[in-house]
């Protein structure tokens, strides 16, 4: 969706000026998209309550008293949660009383915070450490807020939801995913709720591909062996590796991200593109001239295979003994998906007997895996910490994005229940989504 595409009326100035300015500053231009989007929401009345006469309409739930927040000093990454600090939930970002009181549960980079400083939208409490926030912290800290921004690790269901209470009116989440979240109890109390599906698109992209390059030309085991000694003169066939030219590629979920990678996988010369999904996308598939196939038949075909898909129902597990068996020796496995995706016990059968060549993980299950997991110990498996969101640029611009006065939302049908994709007013093609809507909307 374009930036001149949003129905933001009377805003069109504002908007304009955030354009035109895109270039010479992020921070700035969302600002002027917020202020614009906060100007809209004030313009209509709200529909859970009656206004006397005359009266200025509000966007429902936030406060009119709102003034900008101050920065309290403190160390690195905001307030006093600094480097070598004691994690601790922190008030670092106050403002008036009168503003929106978000509980946010990890340490993130101060330009978020900045940015929403400066908007005047919301009194922040951040738990002011990059380590996952202990459960009692969680339901400590999100007693009375009316916002919570969340990431993948926090579980929030029916406890977290009670120890809320009734100001909760809006869940973020800092992730692709939504798993996490209790959707079906977070509906019945008219919740709104919002992540980031788009934000990882062109970084998850990226890491799939370095995966499958580093992965099928064994660059890490290639390491280890110069670490170890084991590279004593060049020997023609030694740590030879699978070329991607004249090969078959098969991607599990031709969405953003599978496309993305098609995209960027196409100039090293891949002869064919298959792929697979809940139903074939020709609109999408046209660009690369992938066929859709059955999930087995991409399994035999394939010399390398992507994982790209949502978790649901009926993708959990689908990465088991009979997929693996089916796919050729040379072949090498990618997944940047989910975890759970994956059979682990059956992909470490397959990769220790030489049923497949080699695999490519971002994603496992538990995050992270135990030192002692069997699929560590394997030369032919490689698995770094999961690295989606360890772009620079990516991860700096998610703050910016979340906590916003979100417009346009667009409902994501999923098993289980439904969440909400809310498009930015100024993208770039990194950055696209934002995750806060308006206060007191109800969840469909």
């Amino acid at each position: 969706m374009h930036l001149n595409k949003l129905p933001l009326s009377g805003a069109g100035e504002s908007l304009t000026t955030a354009k035109r300015i895109w270039r010479e500053g992020p921070t700035c231009a969302f600002l002027l998209a917020i202020r614009a989007c906060i100007t809209r929401s004030r313009q209509r009345p709200s529909p859970h309550r009656s206004l006397p006469p005359n009266h200025p309409p509000a966007a429902p739930g936030i406060p009119r008293a709102a003034r900008p927040g101050q920065l309290h000093a403190g160390g690195e990454g905001g307030g006093a949660g600094g480097r070598g600090a004691r994690p601790r939930i922190g008030a670092a970002w106050r403002g008036g009383c009168g503003l929106m009181q978000v509980f946010v549960t990890r340490r993130i980079p101060r330009e978020g915070l900045a940015a929403l400083s400066q908007a005047g939208v919301c009194s922040i409490q951040q738990w002011e450490s990059d380590e996952p926030i202990p459960r009692s912290e969680l339901l400590a800290g999100v007693a009375g807020k009316h916002g919570l921004l969340c990431l993948l690790s926090d579980r929030i269901d029916k406890e977290v939801l009670d120890a809320a209470g009734s100001n909760l009116k809006i869940i973020s989440t800092l992730s692709a995913g939504f798993d996490h979240l209790a959707l079906e109890e977070i509906k019945k109390r008219g919740i709104r709720v919002g992540y980031t599906p788009d934000i990882l698109t062109d970084a998850t992209a990226e890491l799939s591909v370095a995966l499958l390059l580093a992965t099928c030309r064994r660059l890490p085991e290639s390491v280890e062996e110069v670490k170890n000694g084991g590279w004593t003169t060049w020997k023609p066939l030694w740590m030879c590796g699978y070329g991607l030219s004249d090969s078959t590629v098969g991607i599990i979920g031709l969405g953003r991200i599978g496309q993305a990678v098609a995209r960027r996988l196409k100039p090293f010369g891949v002869k064919k593109f298959l792929y697979t999904g809940s139903r074939p996308k020709p609109e999408s598939a046209v660009e690369f001239q992938a066929n859709f196939v059955p999930l087995a038949k991409l399994a035999e075909e394939s010399d390398f295979v992507v994982v790209t898909c949502s978790l649901t129902p009926d993708t959990k597990g689908m990465c088991n003994k009979d997929f693996f068996s089916r796919m050729k020796k040379t072949s090498v496995f990618i997944n940047t998906s989910r975890g759970a995706v994956v059979n682990q016990e059956d992909l470490y059968q397959a990769l220790v007997s030489g049923q497949i060549a080699a695999a490519g993980l971002d994603v496992a299950t538990p995050e992270p895996l135990p030192t002692d997991h069997p699929l560590l110990s394997l030369k032919n498996c490689g698995k770094p910490p999961s690295l989606q969101t360890a772009a620079v640029c990516t991860f700096s611009y998610i703050p910016l994005l979340a906590l916003l006065m979100g417009r346009q939302w667009l409902p994501v049908a999923r098993a289980g229940g439904s969440c909400y994709s809310c498009y930015s007013v100024c993208h770039t093609d990194l950055t696209r989504n934002f995750i806060l809507g308006e206060l007191g909307m109800v969840c469909v």
